[in-house]
């Protein structure tokens, strides 16, 4: 049995899909919460009912498990996020309860950048969490990746929408040269498939990207020509830039949750482009080959 936390979310519902075409037995693991989950149509899973701190339900949600895969993250809670509880609390109680139930691998997902003297909140609590999952003992698989992307994604769609706002204006931090390294949802999840068959990944962390470095200004406009859009581009301070956003999701419950940009377009996020070929055998698959689902729906 795989026990997914984080199953909802964009990762989780891909990965699970993914593993039950394979014909792997899928727990999902749900916060109790007042919203109706976004379960995985169509596929059959079983599902667990526990808070994060609850230690006695995630016992019996791991009854059975050999492998567990921990994607819960805040990022995308905007200026809301919590990250010592959500990310670095959640990770510790999910790798020592895992041990008590003598799990026997267990899957992190970071992001490349994550370092406990980060001065970004989401980087330095990626870290600790990294930190107390080796520290329990869990035979552990962690995998820092680089920005994702794919229908329904926190990267594309969110720039989208949040272009939108500005009268056709797209305004980026500084002089729009961050650089990073977007990786296909499709590859990433090929990725985790094959780290589940191969003992040569435990109790190692892995950075992982995609095979192009392109500036966040050439993403943007990669991701406006996919979706149609005429928008200019401009730039504004970084200091400005994280004010700007900070104010926007204050003040518009629609504004696209976009905080996460501020920290980590503050430097570059990149790793080897050869890793996924490398290691992986893969060859990932060029961002402008993989935005056919940002184009306008066809009027009938």
């Amino acid at each position: 049995m795989i026990l997914v936390t984080g199953g909802t979310g964009f990762v989780g519902q891909t990965l699970i899909r993914h593993l039950v075409s394979l014909g792997y037995p899928v727990r999902l693991l749900l916060n109790p919460s007042n919203d109706a989950p976004r379960i995985p149509k169509g596929i059959p899973v079983d599902v667990a009912i526990a808070g994060i701190q609850d230690e006695r339900n995630l016992r019996a949600a791991m009854k059975g498990v050999q492998t567990v895969f921990h994607l819960v993250g805040t990022e995308w809670r905007g200026i809301n996020a919590d990250f010592l509880q959500t990310d670095v609390r959640a990770a510790e109680m999910l790798a020592s309860v895992a041990v008590q139930m003598k799990v026997e691998r267990f899957f992190y997902l970071s992001h490349i950048g994550a370092d406990k003297s980060s001065a970004y909140a989401l980087l330095k609590a990626k870290a600790l969490a990294e930190t107390v999952i080796r520290d329990s003992g869990i035979p552990y698989t962690i995998l820092r990746t680089a920005v994702l992307y794919g229908s329904g994604d926190h990267f594309t769609e969110s720039f989208l929408k949040y272009a939108a706002f500005f009268f056709g204006t797209a305004l980026l931090p500084g002089k729009g040269e961050s650089r990073i390294q977007p990786i296909w949802i499709e590859d990433l999840v090929t990725c985790l498939l094959l780290c589940l068959d191969d003992r040569k990944t435990v109790f190692q962390t892995l950075q992982l990207g995609g095979m192009e470095v392109l500036s966040i200004r050439e993403c943007v406009e990669m991701i406006l020509s996919a979706a149609g859009k005429k928008t200019r581009i401009m730039t504004i301070s970084p200091v400005w830039w994280r004010t700007l956003l900070i104010a926007m999701e204050q003040w518009f419950g629609s504004f696209p949750r976009m905080y996460f940009w501020a920290d980590y377009l503050a430097e570059d996020r990149i790793t080897a482009l050869d890793v996924l070929p490398r290691d992986f055998g893969l060859m990932p698959t060029r961002m402008s080959q993989n935005l056919g689902y940002l184009r306008p729906a066809k009027k009938t």
